[in-house]
């Protein structure tokens, strides 16, 4: 949540990629305290409940505001910047499912937050590599689809592992070392292929599941 909110601070302040820095940063603890909690063996309703508010202000009220600052550059009404606020609001409405889904143990349900901060915030590299594939429509389209795919009922594979054995697990590693090697030859610019992958990857393990 401090994450968040000094990202915010510095994306107030112009500084975009410190913004962008500390939502991965955040990504790192929130690996960490889920992490933690599974060693200890201990969770509340309370920490429940205090994680998605932090998820809430670091991986969708900042990666909207980010949308927000990237569509403001375009040639665009002065209205249009304001829709990538519906990245926060169907993040608020993702994480509030997600608090009461029974159903999200092995799977998720719609796109996890962290994985839309991680796309959102990775496309400043994009523009700044290829300002051309973001122009206004693209940003539009990006900022609707992922507002739509955080609630969709789509179910993508959850990084969880009950063994670390390679029968049962064979999607996981095989995600694992794409985006490994992505990283590898990529850098910052492999972040949205990896988000990508991690959504087809899961599209097409649910079809195979049920045919």
């Amino acid at each position: 949540m401090l994450c968040g909110c000094v990202g915010l601070v510095w994306l107030y302040e112009g500084d975009v990629e410190v913004a962008v820095y500390l939502i991965w940063l955040a990504l790192v603890f929130d690996f960490l305290d889920g992490f933690v909690a599974r060693l200890l063996r201990v969770h509340s309703p309370m920490g429940k409940e205090l994680d998605s508010l932090a998820d809430l202000i670091t991986f969708g009220v900042l990666p909207s505001f980010i949308l927000y600052k990237m569509l403001q550059q375009q040639e665009v009404d002065a209205w249009v910047p304001y829709l990538a606020f519906l990245v926060a609001v169907f993040s608020a409405i993702r994480l509030a499912k997600f608090n009461i889904d029974e159903n999200q143990q092995t799977v998720f349900i719609g796109l996890p937050t962290p994985a839309n901060a991680i796309f959102i915030s990775s496309l400043i590299f994009v523009d700044g590599s290829y300002p051309s594939l973001l122009s206004y429509p693209v940003l539009l389209i990006i900022t609707i689809l992922f507002s739509y795919l955080l609630v969709s009922p789509m179910e993508l594979f959850a990084l969880k592992f009950k063994d670390f054995g390679w029968k049962g697990n064979e999607v996981r590693f095989s995600f694992i070392l794409f985006s490994a090697l992505s990283l590898l030859f990529f850098l910052h610019l492999a972040l949205p292929m990896i988000v990508m992958m991690y959504i087809l990857l899961s599209f097409f393990v649910k079809i195979i599941s049920t045919t």
